[in-house]
């Protein structure tokens, strides 16, 4: 991006997150937004945007914990605004913060709040409790749920899971090398849930979830919002925080839902690999010069599938890359260095927004502070669709 043309992003903050917290969604929403203004010092009349990703369409709560973001800037003191986008799909956070990018870029708004609030599911209990009569499918998920494809941890990690296996001979200890990282990163985030240290028997040890993948692949799900505000680079001057700069931001599709994952022609080497191509396109940068990544990690494949993606290491090698220490704070490429969703919850990439803001300030990250951190990538999702921000110091 040119100079004149850049994106700044300038506050972040979290709600309250943890496990069934019985907050609301607007309750979460509102400490988030306001966490992000105080770390910034900006005030809710300098604010002229907001994009609200509250969940994909059809899976929303009932009631009165619905949100939109309008119901946020009504909320906020933010009216009169100028762009809005209650966003309920794309690939979790980083929809909501392209949305932001562009509304700047092109002038409809000057100063964008972007959130994004998750809550738990129901327990597997309520859910069949909820059942009334006999259970239909339809549309193409009727061709893969009576063969046990029923959820994500199927169809976006397990198979490709076995499948990066077999084909690149990724073996077990490979994946729990990068769950151990995680948690290591996590000990030294007050923001991470999960801190206690793992071992490689503490990984191989955990119960499988569907096959090859352990409970400790997967990330943790929590009641939570996160915020990050964006600005131009001539307001982001005016604020607390140093600004961290957009240098190159990417969403991709490659099939739909709800079927796309299972009917992706190769289950490694998909949607990420389109978006990074296309990153890359878009900056002078390369990946030589990224100094951490934050990767989206629902499940311990998409991580790898990223690394491979973004041409960290070739393609089928991001087991031995991690296996090595490389990913680890010291090591050439740190990544997740706030714990990852494993261990923070799951936010659904917002998180890892934050972590590279956070990075790149230079000094908010303490004990897991990557020295000199210029450049830092993020990334969210996998499979059918995808997205990732390239963002600079300075």
């Amino acid at each position: 991006m040119s100079k004149r043309d850049r994106v700044a992003a300038i506050g972040v903050g979290y709600s309250t997150t943890g496990r069934r917290t019985g907050l609301t969604r607007r309750q979460l929403v509102a400490q988030a937004a306001v966490a992000a203004m105080k770390d910034c010092g900006i005030s809710a009349d300098q604010i002229d945007g907001v994009v609200l990703h509250a969940g994909v369409a059809g899976a929303e709560p009932p009631g009165l914990d619905r949100i939109d973001a309008l119901d946020v800037a009504q909320m906020l003191g933010m009216m009169p605004i100028t762009f809005y986008n209650s966003d309920q799909g794309g690939p979790a956070y980083i929809h909501a913060a392209i949305s932001a990018i562009a509304a700047i870029q092109s002038g409809q708004a000057h100063t964008v709040l972007t959130v994004r609030v998750i809550n738990q599911r129901l327990s597997s209990a309520q859910e069949r409790d909820s059942v009334q009569g006999p259970m239909l499918v339809g549309g193409d998920s009727q061709f893969t749920m009576p063969f046990g494809s029923v959820t994500p941890i199927q169809t976006i990690s397990a198979l490709p899971a076995q499948r990066h296996m077999e084909l690149y001979g990724t073996t077990e200890e490979q994946f729990g090398a990068h769950v151990i990282a995680q948690r290591a990163h996590a000990a030294l985030n007050d923001d991470a849930l999960m801190r206690d240290p793992l071992t490689m028997d503490d990984y191989l040890n955990s119960r499988f979830v569907s096959k090859p993948v352990r409970l400790l692949d997967c990330d943790y799900p929590v009641d939570s919002a996160s915020a990050i505000i964006f600005t131009t680079e001539e307001r982001a001057r005016d604020f607390a925080k140093k600004p961290v700069f957009v240098d190159s931001a990417v969403l991709s599709a490659t099939d739909v839902l709800p079927a796309g994952f299972e009917k992706v022609v190769d289950m490694n080497h998909n949607s990420p690999y389109h978006a990074a191509k296309e990153l890359w396109k878009r900056t002078d940068l390369k990946p030589s010069d990224v100094d951490c990544a934050q990767l989206y990690d629902g499940f311990t494949i998409i991580v790898f599938q990223w690394l491979e993606a973004l041409g960290f290491c070739g393609e089928g090698e991001a087991g031995p890359f991690v296996e090595s220490g490389a990913t680890r704070l010291g090591g050439s490429l740190p990544v997740n260095t706030d714990g990852g969703a494993c261990n923070v919850g799951r936010r659904h990439g917002a998180n890892f927004c934050i972590e590279s803001i956070r990075q790149l300030r230079g000094n908010e990250s303490g004990a897991r502070q990557v020295k000199d951190a210029e450049v830092a990538v993020w990334a969210n999702a996998t499979g059918p669709f995808s997205g990732a921000v390239l963002m600079t110091s300075g």
